[in-house]
């Protein structure tokens, strides 16, 4: 098919799909989309179709650079219009709690993470750890993306991942279903001085900015690693991971070694 033809293609991102058409026929089959990048200045009445059904869907619609556009299609004919599409179904709330059973329900939850290896590495971590869901933001973070997928290791077709309109409303509505939320920061409790052994979330922040003020004050409880080198972060998916598995550790009755007198 002459390239000027296609509608879509894949890179290491994502796969995206081009033109007006494309875009307009994957949102009415349903098909699972991160966003819709749409030419900056364009107007938006050629593209009302695309646009109330991107809306009907909770999708958001992001203005773009021609030369965005470009880059991301790689040289197919855009019109205009470009779906970041989803390697993979975003799972409900719903299927949180029905993972979890008769346990504590136990969710990691993603403040902003761009980086797609460091959304793969927790999803990853998640899973191994027994988590019973991911939640993510659809704005202000990266989707289910081939990248993510891969970091993944295939942690992702057993982990339900969950994309929320509002992460601050999400924590809230959690906390009414009696779930503690942690979130792991600088200037809080040590990481290992609180209990997390029963229904809990636990909220890790962006990279280089953490976890944004507003999320950290709804929170119940700031939990912290030592920090005694010179660097004083820790990449993201690393500290969600010492965190996830202290709590595993508590979950499972597992006690700290203490050395005999």
């Amino acid at each position: 098919m002459p390239r000027e033809f296609a509608s879509e293609k894949t890179n290491q991102e994502s796969s995206v799909i081009a033109g007006r058409n494309a875009v307009t026929e994957a949102l009415k089959k349903g098909r699972p989309i991160d966003c819709i990048y749409i030419l900056k200045g364009a107007d938006r009445g050629s593209m009302g179709k695309i646009v109330a059904l991107a809306k009907e869907r909770g999708i958001p619609i992001k203005d773009a650079a021609a030369q965005k556009l470009d880059s991301l299609c790689d040289g197919v004919v855009h019109q205009g219009v470009a779906a970041m599409a989803a390697c993979h179904d975003f799972s409900t709330m719903e299927d949180i709690f029905e993972k979890a059973g008769d346990q504590p329900p136990f969710i990691i939850i993603c403040d902003n993470i761009e980086d797609p290896h460091n959304l793969g590495a927790i999803i990853r971590t998640a899973e191994a750890a027994g988590a019973h869901g991911v939640i993510i933001p659809k704005r202000r973070g990266v989707g289910l993306t081939a990248t993510v997928a891969k970091t993944s290791a295939g942690a992702i077709e057993y982990m339900p991942v969950v994309r929320v309109a509002n992460i601050v409303s999400t924590i809230e509505e959690l906390k009414q279903k009696g779930l503690w939320i942690f979130c792991a920061d600088m200037d809080g409790q040590p990481w290992c001085s609180t209990d997390m052994s029963g229904p809990i979330g636990v909220v890790v922040g962006a990279e280089g900015n953490g976890v944004s003020r507003l999320t950290k004050e709804h929170c119940d409880f700031v939990v912290s690693l030592p920090m005694n080198g010179q660097v004083n972060s820790l990449n993201a998916s690393v500290a969600a991971a010492i965190v996830i598995y202290e709590a595993v550790r508590q979950r499972s009755g597992l006690r700290s070694f203490v050395p005999k007198n």
